[in-house]
């Protein structure tokens, strides 16, 4: 049988395909468990004003993990860095079960995300080298799908655990999984190289569709010369200082009470840190919305910080300003989860090869209207069935836009340049994450009056997020490349 007929789960791909998927599901409980119990864990804990930490904390780390993933994986290989990056992510989240200040449980969120964003990198690495180009979609596909049980299970988990027992095993519970997945990615080293090595496919203009040369090996590199060492220790060098500076926004914002103040001054500092070395990281032209690839990332970053933004605050806009029970918030966050899927499998169909710049211009559509019906509810009586209706918006478009990125980036960018390409794409989620959970976080601080006191708190800040939404599109738009 040939590549072109095989599947995903084929013997010669089968280990990696279900480390991927395993990998993936643990990292999908643990962000949407998390998002159903952190009213109580920031209750309990005294996060007050800065509840948006817990989640910025580990999306800041994430940014250094996933420019450090980068390099590490052109010298090692993608392999070391998935198990790293998985003891990481079971430590981080081992220290915030037990911790019993929210100084702590923030030390365990950012060991989390540096783990998270090394292996998230690792497999997108993966899939680039490992999979010819006609699997890929079908790959991404199977990459979102892994969220769905986590997504359909875990706000109901978490919501029964943290009523019934306590939030800590709402984390506690992800740190045996994520140990025995680096476990078994260990162990079955020899059989992925084995199956590396069979011989690859070529694509239509004759050129290799997967690398099998041993500069290209899964689990080990052929070697790296001096010049390309000082790169990494300058890409690894840069990447902290992106690190530092986004850290620097994301306590500022935390501790914003008026524009002009000490936070207001960190948080202009670390923004201009963020413009001076981010862009040496990025795809050139990032920033700036440049045609072609850089669009692509332009699209990743916004998503994520309009979604990310938003549905970080829902489970404390429902708790604190509906009095909603978590089951509810639950199920509220299980229907964004739905339509992210239904998303994901509509863009994995082969009709859009080709068109798939629509996909992401149309997910920024999808998603614009979800949040606008976000900020309806917070703006009126609106009972929350609407608000879980303008989360199923948000993920159809995210499930759609996001894989869709995942591809075009693979496809825009030369298989040499996958690594590069990968990290890029992880840092702009990152960075776009960062942004959206910085605005809300800023809003969240310096207009906070109390619990039930906040619609127009939730009405300033998903606005401001809509807004980044609605040039999602714009980025779609020109991520459209015209094929001689």
């Amino acid at each position: 049988m040939s590549r072109s007929t095989e599947g995903v789960f084929a013997p010669r791909y089968r280990v990696v395909s279900a480390a991927i998927v395993l990998t993936v599901t643990i990292f999908a409980f643990e962000g949407m468990a998390i998002s159903t119990a952190m009213p109580v864990a920031g209750a309990e804990l005294g996060a007050a004003r800065g509840y948006g930490l817990a989640f910025s904390v580990l999306v800041t780390l994430q940014v250094l993990g996933t420019v450090l993933a980068g390099p590490w994986c052109d010298t090692s290989g993608p392999l070391p860095v998935v198990i790293a990056g998985q003891l990481l992510f079971a430590a981080g989240a081992a220290a915030c079960a037990a911790a019993t200040t929210y100084p702590v449980f923030l030390v365990g969120r950012a060991f989390a995300g540096l783990g998270t964003g090394l292996s998230v990198v690792a497999l997108y690495v993966i899939i680039g080298r490992f999979y010819p180009s006609g699997l890929r979609p079908t790959v991404f596909t199977y990459v979102s799908a892994a969220w769905v049980l986590p997504s359909l299970l875990g706000p109901s988990v978490a919501a029964w655990l943290t009523e019934s027992f306590s939030w800590r095993w709402v984390f506690g519970i992800v740190c045996v999984p994520a140990v025995a997945a680096a476990a078994v990615v260990a162990s079955r080293a020899r059989s992925v190289e084995m199956a590396y090595a069979d011989p690859a496919p070529t694509t239509p203009d004759g050129r290799a569709d997967v690398p099998v040369d041993g500069a290209d090996r899964l689990d080990a590199d052929a070697g790296v010369d001096p010049a390309g060492r000082a790169a990494h220790l300058r890409t690894a060098a840069i990447g902290i200082g992106v690190a530092a500076a986004a850290g620097v926004v994301q306590y500022g914002s935390a501790q914003l009470r008026t524009a002009v103040s000490a936070a207001g001054a960190a948080i202009l500092v670390g923004v201009v840190a963020v413009l001076l070395t981010a862009p040496r990281v990025l795809t050139p032209g990032t920033l700036t919305m440049r045609r072609g690839l850089a669009s692509v990332m332009t699209a990743r970053l916004l998503l994520m910080a309009a979604f990310n933004g938003v549905v970080s605050f829902v489970p404390l806009m429902l708790t604190a300003e509906r009095g909603a029970s978590l089951p509810i918030v639950g199920v509220t966050l299980t229907v964004g989860s739905l339509g992210w899927f239904a998303g994901a499998w509509v863009q994995g169909r082969s009709r859009w090869t080709g068109r798939r710049w629509q996909l992401v211009a149309g997910g920024g559509v999808g998603l614009s209207a979800g949040l606008l019906l976000c900020v309806l509810v917070a703006a009126t009586t609106l009972p929350w069935p609407v608000l879980a209706a303008g989360q199923l918006l948000a993920g159809l478009g995210m499930g759609l836009a996001t894989a869709s990125t995942g591809v075009l980036a693979l496809e825009l960018a030369p298989v040499s340049d996958h690594g590069a390409a990968s990290s890029s794409l992880q840092l702009s989620d990152s960075l776009g994450s960062i942004t959206g959970l910085s605005t809300a976080s800023a809003v969240y601080a310096a207009l906070h009056v109390s619990a039930g006191a906040d619609r127009g708190v939730y009405v300033v800040m998903w606005s401001a997020l809509v807004v980044l939404a609605l040039l999602v599109v714009a980025a779609g738009v020109r991520a459209r490349v015209e094929r001689g």
